[in-house]
């Protein structure tokens, strides 16, 4: 099968390299997958567990890649809750071969059924995003109508998901980015935008929820934001301050049916909105995924090329969910 592989830590996303790769075969719980779309998170690059297994013995060449839309081919011993041919769209393993390949193996528990008339892009786009704003949120922030909501990188793929998560629980929504992320982030649900490179951040005042996707000297500074009671949510490792009468909470995120089938129904209400920036090829993905200009929204690599059957296989016909 095609695959994208890095071997190289050092080079980052500079060392992908497109080649051929034995097809994965399916473990004792495992699905096979055949990915029709997969998702992509830069900071992977980074991640012991691209380079590790689980006893930190090296595994590359590895396959990077965790976010994935696509139809079971095989089953493994044990499996149950899915079936072959069966649309799905979730997070595979962080130690193990990832998505941005034509097939992957990955546990039938980290995957839900996606339906039919979702389009496998979308997908693809919303499981690290989704779930990572759902935990952030309502999980460790215990987010709460009435309550108030400062999100940094509002306008990106997760803090996108975090504002419009946030409103429709009744949240007041402040969102933090450039001032050209201003009107996206204004389109997602905010109610106030803090330019970060020209606005004041302490001007906000206090906030019941910090959503930090940035860290560093704007982690630092959201920690004096926090009302007494309150939390600082942080995904990008433990904040280098913390509230003084409150909580801070570092988190990864985790794959949950019940959760990502909650996401994928709003999608389907129209309640949530996807942030997709770039969609490309496998065979263009190399280029895509080392860009020269920051992009905004998920980048999405189509695997297998878009046609009717890719809408319907394992599921109900009907007008695809197309990204926005």
């Amino acid at each position: 099968m095609k695959a994208i592989v890095v071997t190289d830590q050092a080079a980052g996303t500079a060392g992908m390299t497109l080649m051929e790769r034995p097809e994965p075969q399916a473990a004792l719980m495992d699905v096979v997958v055949q990915v029709h779309a997969s998702g992509f998170v830069p900071t992977e690059m980074a991640w012991p567990s691209t380079w590790a297994d689980r006893l930190d013995r090296d595994r590359t060449p590895s396959i990077p890649g965790h976010e994935l839309a696509g139809v079971v081919t095989a089953l493994g011993y044990g499996t149950t809750g899915l079936s072959v041919g069966q649309r799905v769209f979730g997070i595979t393993d962080w130690t193990r071969d990832g998505t941005l390949a034509e097939y992957v193996a990955v546990e039938a528990r980290n995957l839900a059924p996606l339906p039919g008339d979702v389009d496998f892009t979308v997908g693809a786009s919303l499981p690290i995003s989704g779930l990572t704003a759902w935990q952030g949120l309502f999980e460790h922030g215990r987010l709460r109508a009435g309550q108030s909501v400062l999100v940094h990188g509002a306008a990106g793929a997760v803090g996108s998901m975090v504002t419009q998560l946030a409103r429709e629980a009744g949240a007041y929504v402040i969102g933090t980015g450039r001032a050209a992320d201003r009107q996206k982030a204004l389109d997602f649900g905010a109610q106030e935008f803090v330019d970060l490179e020209n606005d004041t951040l302490e001007d906000v005042g206090e906030v019941d929820l910090v959503f930090d996707v940035i860290g560093g000297d704007i982690g630092r500074r959201s920690a004096g934001l926090i009302r007494a009671g309150g939390t600082l949510v942080s995904v990008v490792g433990p904040p280098e301050a913390r509230p003084d009468d409150g909580l801070a909470i570092d988190f990864v995120v985790e794959s949950d049916r019940a959760q990502l089938s909650e996401i994928v129904q709003r999608v389907r209400d129209g309640r949530l909105r996807t942030n997709i920036g770039n969609v490309a090829t496998l065979d263009d993905a190399v280029a895509v995924l080392n860009p020269t200009e920051r992009r905004q929204g998920k980048t999405v690599i189509r695997v297998r090329p878009w046609d009717s059957r890719t809408r319907s296989s394992g599921g109900r016909r009907g007008a695809a969910v197309h990204p926005i």
